[in-house]
């Protein structure tokens, strides 16, 4: 395992079993109360401040994305649902690729990762730049296709829905009810739109506690956090039809994906969020294990590390 930990340029890895903590292993120079940058799997914890807002009747799920952000109007949102968004089934005109100088750097650039090019396009903004994205061939709805700026659009969404800003949610409905060890952080840009795709730090103890809370049916610390409706949903929905014809298919072989959460399949009851670079927030409840690896990958993504990294954790989680 510390050879894999090693390949994987991992900073911290912590598993627990039963909500007791079975292994804690951090890299030289990593303090343990350190934040880390846990990219995407920034999408899975907004979904869950989506799930509580629709559980307590605020956000319904069928409303057209124009009717809460009508900036979208005349572009691919406009007459996306927020459950399009949920499930990445949008139809969207974007290039994921990380490295491309051309879709995903323009993106970064409105939300200030990357330097400014002079010609005043980041004074814009990241609504801005959503606003202006245009529909792909075919209607939303259809087959998986992951685009990152389908969830700093439900970032938007949220906030519009209930007129608070996306920090003061997290904190409100999730952060302060799980108990959480520390404050997380958020990147945001230069309007103060949230970067809820990809922009949340966190220490890895509390990435840690948000996995065992929805093995507990979404109690911790004597709280209700979210439905066990929502849980049972996200963990047992999400067409296996449509993941295996779009984007991602290769990830998971036989996989699923649910309001920003992937589901294994195959035979097994596992489920995770994962984001580039090398994070893993990995949740078993036939064995209640719960898994967090945060990375430091030069790569942004690495096929066949992750595959190995899957393996680790499946490996890991059987039962003893």
């Amino acid at each position: 395992m510390a050879g894999l930990l090693g390949r994987a340029q991992a900073d911290s890895f912590l598993l627990s079993r039963d909500g007791e903590m079975v292994c804690e292993w951090h890299a030289p120079g990593v303090d343990r109360s350190d934040p880390h940058l846990v990219f995407s799997i920034s999408k899975s914890i907004t979904a869950l401040v989506a799930g509580i807002l629709e559980d307590r009747g605020i956000l319904n799920v069928s409303t057209p994305v124009g009717d809460l952000v009508p900036e979208t109007k005349g572009s691919a949102y406009a007459d996306a649902s927020v459950r399009d968004l949920l499930d990445m089934r949008i139809s969207l005109d974007f290039d994921e690729s990380y490295l491309s100088e051309q879709d995903y750097a323009r993106y970064r650039r409105a939300m200030l990762w990357n330097p400014a090019t002079g010609d005043g396009s980041e004074e814009k903004g990241l609504l801005a730049l959503l606003g202006s994205l245009g529909k792909a061939d075919g209607p939303h709805g259809g087959d998986h296709a992951y685009l990152s700026p389908n969830s700093d659009m439900l970032g938007i969404v949220l906030e519009r829905a209930t007129g608070t800003r996306f920090t003061d949610l997290c904190s409100d409905l999730l952060w302060q009810p799980l108990g959480a060890s520390a404050d997380a952080l958020i990147t945001v840009d230069n309007r103060g739109a949230p970067r809820t795709a990809g922009g949340i730090s966190l220490c890895p103890h509390d990435l840690l506690a948000l996995g065992q809370m929805l093995l507990d049916g979404g109690k911790a610390g004597g709280n209700q956090i979210i439905s066990r409706r929502w849980i049972d949903d996200m963990r047992t929905n999400g067409d296996p039809g449509a993941w295996a014809r779009g984007t991602q298919a290769e990830f998971l072989k036989t996989g699923r994906y649910r309001s920003n959460w992937y589901q294994l399949g195959g035979g097994s009851n596992a489920f995770l969020a994962a984001g580039i670079h090398g994070q893993f927030l990995y949740c078993d409840p036939d064995t209640n294990t719960v898994i967090t690896c945060t990375a430091s990958q030069h790569e942004p993504q690495n096929d066949a590390l992750d595959q190995d990294m899957l393996a680790l954790f499946a490996n890991l989680a059987k039962p003893t």
